[in-house]
Formats: C-alpha cells, structure tokens, sequence
C-alpha cells in the first residue's frame, strides 16, 4: 500500500500562481513564466507513489525541484495545484489541501524530517535535543529521557547524552538528528540531503548505518540527493528530476541500465555500476551458450579458452562441469556466505539476483566462470566478458542519440 501518493503536483513560489500555472499548461519553460510572471517554478506535474517501508530518493542537479517537492510532502512548500495523499492509519490525508490542525497532527504524528545542517539547538544538550519533539507533544520528563536513550542508544550515543552539540563531530551531530527523528515514532521519514556536508568516509558510514537501520525499523523514507551513488546504494527507488519534472522513477537497477532519456543517460554514464548491477542483468542466459553434445549430453561450453563445460539433465539443473574433460568440484554460494569459505578452483552455483560486485569478488576468489540459478535451475553464467562489461560500463541497452 502506497504510504504516500503524489498526484500531478505544481509547486509555485510567488505571487502570481494562477498565471503561471496557466503558463504551465501552455507548454512554456521555467525561464519563461519567472520573465513574464516573476513566479519560480518548483515542481510541475508530479506524480509518484511511494510504497510503506521504501526508501525514495529524488535525485537531480541543483534547482531541479527535488527539495522543493520533499518539502511539499509536509506542508512546509504550500501546493499549488494536485494532490498530496499521506497515510495516516487506515486513511489518506490531502495534506495539500487540509486545514492547519490536521497538518499539525501530521507532521508531530505522522512525518518527521532530518535537515542537511543538522538543525540541532546549540543549548540543548544531546539527550534534550532527541527528547524535544516529545517535549512538545506533552510527554512527561522520564517517560521522554527514556524513549530518546533508547534512540541514542540505537545509533551508538547513549554515552554522548549528555553533552552539547558542540562537543560532537559532525558524523555524530547528524547521528542525533537521526535518532531525534526515530524518537517521534513517525511511519514517516523526509531527509533532505542529510549526510551532504559529511566528509565522504563518515558519509558512506553513515548511509551503511541507515540501511541498517531501516531493515529493522521498516519507515518509508524520502530521501533528496545529489550523489548517484549514494541513490544507487540506499534507494529502494530513485526519482530523477530536470526542470521541477521527474523525468523518471523507477528502481535504481532500471535506472542504470534503461534510462528514459539522453538526460538520464548522461547522468549515469559516470557511475559505479557495481553497486546496482545484478547477475542476470549481465549474464550470458543459457540459450546462448554452445552446445557440445560431444562432451556430455545437454552440454553446454562455458568458457572456451579453459574448455570448461556444463552438463544439465532435462530440468535445467547442473549435474557436472568438466574442465579440460576432467570433472571438476562444484559449490553453492548464498547470498549472506562468507566467500573466504568459499574453496578455490571450483565452479559456484549462485542466485540468479547476485550483485556484480559479490560475483566479482567470487570470481577473483575461485578463478573460474560463475554460474547462475533459480529455483535449481541453471540461467545463466558469469564469464570474463560479463565482468568486463559491468566494470567498463557496457551495459546500457538504449541509444539516444538518433533521438537527437
């Protein structure tokens, strides 16, 4: 079930809002309505749904909207047109258009938000910064103190208490802010840019202790940033927006390898493919490999130079590789393994949805092609083109430029 629906949603900022929403309508540019109106355009004609438990990312250069619109989802950017549905229990709350009490309840209730610049009072000390949205909400001194140690406790705090903000690092002041936010119990979690201004190391300490995190906790989290690999890492989608438009969303692997556009094209060319690609995206399926009944009924050549082979019974499931015509050991791989318990120079079954970059690592361990499964039944292999493609970024599928 959708936790939130975005429906075809303006965000103007000015004066003029009915003009340039005609504007809009009329096919012209930001450029154009800010010249004729003096109105910016923040977000135009979004719509997206967002399921309980994922985490949404919105990615785009700088002015692109996405702010603009992760700020609608709680009132603090005003809609201008459409609706914004938010689940709160049983029912969709328009937070577009409601009143200002059901706002409140909302955002105390239902959506908390962490800030890039942390956002925390200076005065406070660590635990009395966690504790203050409960404050507002009328929860006793004890009751409070003991949730937000519970919280501070959830991100390696606890021991931090009780010192000022100024006495943490940055990491850590970012740490409270995440923990201030779990503490109001929200289903609910905006997060604008939360880990930007972190040094790169502390930055991806913190996205590995987010995903973590969310395993247990399960909040739907909307998450803005600029960083694609950041996206690529923690988002369960990733919504990318030119111009106040999501021009597309969709999970972060079809972002990569089918891009809506030259636009989007171009903005992933540069990436690590690694931490998005999976096994079948760039296996050789079994259909495609050579035949040799020669060798073995029903097998199958799997890497030529080292004459290694596959046989497979009627049911598509591996009963031998050979190597250089000897049999040659085989063993299954899992997805939370230990690859060092892996031995070397044996064939590796593995699920068909491994991540390249395990396979890689599999790959280097065993020194020989990897093969895919289902179900018991063999896909597919890994070979070296497989990876070459995958480290080279040869696995974009579209051609934009006769588009062009």
């Amino acid at each position: 079930m959708a936790a939130i629906s975005i429906q075809h949603v303006d965000v103007v900022f000015g004066s003029n809002t009915k003009q340039s929403l005609a504007l809009l309508d009329a096919g012209k540019s930001r450029q154009e309505i800010i010249d004729t109106t003096g109105d910016t355009v923040g977000v135009h004609d979004a719509t997206i749904d967002i399921q309980e438990g994922e985490i949404c990312v919105l990615m785009g250069l700088s002015g692109s909207g996405k702010s603009s619109l992760l700020r609608a989802i709680n009132g603090l950017n005003k809609t201008s047109r459409g609706k914004l549905l938010v689940k709160d229990g049983e029912q969709m709350v328009d937070v577009a258009n409601c009143d200002s009490k059901t706002l409140l309840h909302m955002r105390s209730h239902r959506v908390s938000m962490v800030f890039q610049n942390f956002a925390l009072m200076p005065w406070l000390t660590v635990l009395d910064n966690v504790a203050f949205g409960l404050d507002m909400q009328g929860m006793n001194k004890r009751d409070r103190y003991q949730k937000a140690m519970q919280q501070l406790a959830m991100v390696s705090l606890d021991k931090w208490a009780n010192k000022l903000p100024s006495q943490l690092s940055g990491g850590m002041q970012q740490r409270v802010g995440l923990a201030r936010a779990f503490t109001m119990d929200t289903d609910i979690l905006l997060m604008d840019e939360p880990f930007s201004a972190l040094d790169p190391l502390i930055r991806n300490q913190l996205q590995d202790e987010l995903i973590e995190l969310q395993q247990n906790l399960q909040k739907t989290i909307v998450f803005v940033s600029h960083d694609l690999d950041e996206a690529l890492k923690i988002g369960s989608k990733i919504g990318i927006m030119e111009s106040a438009k999501i021009i597309q969303y969709d999970i972060p692997e079809n972002i990569v390898l089918k891009p809506a556009n030259a636009y989007v094209q171009d903005f992933v060319a540069h990436t690590n493919p690694l931490n998005v690609l999976k096994g079948h995206s760039l296996m050789t399926p079994l259909a495609d490999l050579p035949a040799d009944n020669k060798i073995q009924p029903r097998a199958r050549c799997i890497d030529a130079a080292q004459q290694i082979y596959v046989s497979i019974d009627q049911h598509q499931q591996v009963q031998q590789v050979t190597l250089n015509g000897q049999p040659i050991e085989i063993q299954t791989c899992h997805h939370q393994q230990d690859i060092n318990q892996l031995s070397t120079q044996r064939i590796t079954l593995v699920p068909v949805d491994i991540g390249m970059r395990r396979a890689i690592e599999i790959k280097y361990h065993t020194g020989l092609p990897i093969l895919l499964t289902a179900d018991k039944q063999l896909i597919g292999v890994l070979n070296d083109d497989s990876f070459y493609h995958a480290l080279l970024g040869k696995h974009f599928k579209t051609d934009f430029a006769a588009t062009l």
